[in-house]
């Protein structure tokens, strides 16, 4: 008799979230892998891999498999789920290993089949794959089944996936390349232009997280922000604002309120008028950022919600959808 072992991965550009069958989360760590060039063997996966980037020698690479939500590198993201799915539980001869693992809304078929194949690879017997929007809409415990219309807004860290589901399936949807990382990539660039001054992708989620916001809040400030001088690449050190990165973020927001109007326009009429009713909800790691739901809800005039641990709602989806299949 074959034990069977269900996971449920988020499988996210810029974090991969593992929960069993319950929603419990097993494994939150960066999506992230640590690599000898010489032998190409994996040194590091996760947490332990992500504090190497920037840091290593010439002989290992610390790289992120996944770019916009896709499978960047197949070899790569096929070992840092076998070092997750390993550590997820205990397994042995007789475990055969179920997985229902997310995927943006707008990826191919060929898209589609790498996340598939990449989960076999790392050693899952059965694989399910579930549009991000609806595993979101499963974790926050919308009535996904029902003849009712609920937008979900789901912003990680390679896209945001914009989605109206009703009766168990997506009735309109948007997915764009505009998330966590543009909002960085976005900080990176203003430090070259006005400071000429070169920061890393973890400096800018740094100044994301602590200044970043979409409107204004109590308690704004500034922070002295290091890096490397550009014109004679001696190490440089400048002080930046609250107001400087709203500004600097206010293009990738534009982004994503505009899909979400988009997707708002070719919403059937019926559905519209549930959403006025419900709302929208916002999940994702990036939905935390200060005062998007607000200007998210002045841009479409509807209320916006954001569920509790909004960035575990497609992990738990995808556990719920788990347990649906049995």
């Amino acid at each position: 008799m074959l034990f069977s072992r269900d996971l449920g991965i988020d499988l996210g550009t810029s974090n991969t979230i593992v929960c069993d069958k319950r929603g419990r989360v097993i494994i939150n760590e960066p999506s992230v892998v640590a690599v000898d060039v010489k032998t190409k063997r994996v040194l590091a996966t996760g947490n332990e891999a992500k504090s190497m980037i920037g840091r290593t020698p010439g002989s290992i690479i610390a790289v992120r498999p996944l770019q916009d939500g896709v499978i960047a590198d197949f070899d790569m993201t096929s070992d840092m789920l076998r070092s997750f799915i390993y550590r997820s539980s205990k397994r042995s001869l007789f475990t055969r290993t179920r997985v229902v693992v997310s995927v943006p809304s707008g990826v191919t078929e060929v898209e589609r089949r790498a996340v598939e194949d990449a989960v076999r690879s790392a050693g899952a017997q059965d694989v399910e794959l579930i549009e991000s929007p609806m595993a979101a809409a499963l974790g926050a415990e919308l009535p996904v089944y029902d003849a009712k219309g609920s937008m979900v807004v789901d912003i990680g860290g390679g896209t945001c996936d914009i989605a109206v589901v009703s009766l168990g399936g997506i009735a309109a949807c948007k997915s764009i390349k505009t998330a966590g990382d543009a909002l960085d990539a976005a900080i990176v660039d203003y430090m070259k232009k006005e400071h000429n001054m070169l920061i890393g992708s973890n400096t800018a989620e740094e100044i994301k997280l602590k200044l970043g916001s979409a409107c204004p809040y109590d308690g704004e400030g500034a922070m002295e922000v290091r890096g490397r001088n550009l014109i004679d690449g001696l190490p440089k050190s400048v002080e930046i604002t609250s107001q400087d990165i709203r500004f600097v973020l206010s293009e990738p927001i534009s982004k994503i309120t505009s899909a979400i109007r988009e997707t708002l326009e070719v919403t059937l009429p019926e559905l519209s008028a549930d959403i006025i009713d419900s709302g929208i909800y916002l999940t994702g790691g990036t939905s935390a950022l200060r005062g998007l739901a607000q200007l998210i809800s002045e841009a479409a005039r509807i209320d916006v919600h954001i569920p509790e641990q909004a960035e575990l709602c497609v992990a738990k989806g995808t556990s719920v959808k788990l347990r649906r299949a049995r």
